[in-house]
């Protein structure tokens, strides 16, 4: 394995550590006995780093990755957010607000000429509709949205492709 070092937190993850995290985002059901088997490592000392990762912050949780289409959500849609002001009374009503909007999926701050960039789950243009009349134009300090819809998903990368690098 390469001698590679990363720091996250005052943990310092060696290649033995980035092994057990790609193991993990293939398959977090993994026990440490199987993880023991493609990891020179016994399933104690598996144990032991899983637990260091986890108390480190490096491993936040673990989740099902579910398809959204079995929910019926085939329609994912950008939308970039332009707010009236910066105050900081804003900022924080506006994102407490958004965490609570329950067909945004992600929210980004960002840089330039858009203040927010969130990614919103439909089923359709109709849901779509409902979802902006419901939940996005009720969200406070908006000046301005703009819409655009993903055509497909062409190409979706996570942590595990960046630990690869």
């Amino acid at each position: 394995m390469a001698n590679t070092r990363t720091k996250t937190k005052e943990k310092i993850l060696d290649a033995l550590d980035r092994a057990i995290l790609i193991a993990l985002l293939e398959d977090a059901r993994l026990s440490q006995v199987e993880l023991a088997e493609r990891i020179p490592l016994s399933p104690t000392a598996i144990a032991r780093r899983i637990r260091a990762l986890e108390e480190a912050g490096v491993i936040e949780g673990y989740q099902a990755q579910i398809n959204p289409r079995a929910l019926d959500l085939g329609m994912t849609v950008i939308v970039h957010v332009g707010l009236k002001t910066q105050s900081e009374d804003l900022l924080e009503a506006f994102e407490k607000a958004v965490v609570k909007a329950p067909s945004v999926v992600s929210c980004y701050m960002m840089s330039g000429e858009d203040d927010y960039l969130l990614t919103v789950m439909a089923r359709d243009l109709a849901d779509f509709e409902r979802i902006h009349k419901e939940q996005l134009s009720r969200l406070p300090g908006v000046a301005r949205m703009k819409s655009s819809f993903a055509l497909r998903d062409v190409a979706r990368k996570g942590v595990r492709d960046l630990l690869r690098r």
